[in-house]
């Protein structure tokens, strides 16, 4: 039976440990911590067997080395075209790889990144096709543009817009409620947007994480996923033309929604 944790780290970092609770076998992505994970593994009586990474930032690298030399048996497994060259499994999108019977795809999601990364399982845990996405796509956001393109990016999630609407998403961080709220400034109408971020105040209050969404409940809510939804294509258009902006295409569209979370 499979299960899947979040193991906080720093301020608002998940790192994610996929176990095997027959055998004790663990997978964890982006451990950009030793610490937390090591004492997850230990607490839980579980042997990292293999490393996941989506992208190069320290936050999502940090404890690769410790946790290798904890565990060296540990595959740890990254994109090839990375400033992060200390993967021992070099991968491309397009590649497959398992880990105990579990397939995931390889899918290339630069934006955030050049070397941007996501992996998909259709295998269901938990009763969903799970993916991990680092920093592309967030609980009604997505990652800032430090390396590529807003063409690059709008890419990139229509590539993940595309996978089943059940999937599980497990992105990197807890940013759930800041994008909620400039969700509600662009969308202050949307009843469903209004009724998912009280929904949200509820988890965190409680001290429970947002993560993981839904990526159907993702495609209906997330300006990000809706540039060709019109409700927010007369929303960016406005943005644009307060800010001088070009909302003329679908790319234009995404670069004014990014423009204005940038800005919020």
């Amino acid at each position: 039976m499979f299960t899947i944790s979040a193991i906080p780290a720093f301020n608002d970092n998940y790192i994610w440990c996929l176990s095997d609770s027959e055998t004790g076998g663990a997978l964890v992505v982006d451990p950009g911590q030793a610490q937390p994970v090591q004492d997850h593994l230990t607490a839980n009586n579980l042997t990292l067997e293999a490393i996941l990474i989506t992208h190069h930032h320290p936050d999502h690298v940090g404890g690769v080395s410790q946790l290798g030399a904890t565990w060296p048996d540990a595959e740890i497994t990254g994109p090839a075209e990375s400033p992060f060259q200390d993967s021992t499994r070099k991968v491309s999108p397009g590649d497959a790889i398992q880990w105990r019977g579990i397939g995931f795809q390889v899918l290339g999601v630069p934006g955030h990144t050049l070397d941007h990364i996501a992996y998909f399982a259709g295998t269901e845990v938990d009763g969903r096709p799970v993916l991990f996405c680092g920093d592309t796509l967030f609980v009604c956001g997505c990652g800032r543009l430090f390396e590529g393109s807003p063409e690059q990016m709008r890419q990139s999630l229509q590539t993940l817009r595309t996978l089943p609407e059940k999937t599980a998403v497990y992105c990197a961080h807890e940013y759930t409620l800041a994008n909620l709220r400039f969700a509600r400034s662009w969308l202050p109408d949307d009843p469903a947007l209004k009724a998912f971020e009280q929904q949200c105040q509820v988890l965190r209050d409680n001290g429970e994480p947002t993560v993981p969404s839904v990526l159907g409940d993702e495609k209906r809510l997330n300006p990000f996923l809706r540039w060709d939804d019109p409700a927010v294509m007369d929303a960016a258009r406005q943005y644009g033309a307060r800010n001088q902006l070009p909302a003329d295409s679908e790319n234009a569209i995404f670069a004014a929604i990014r423009h204005g979370k940038d800005h919020f």
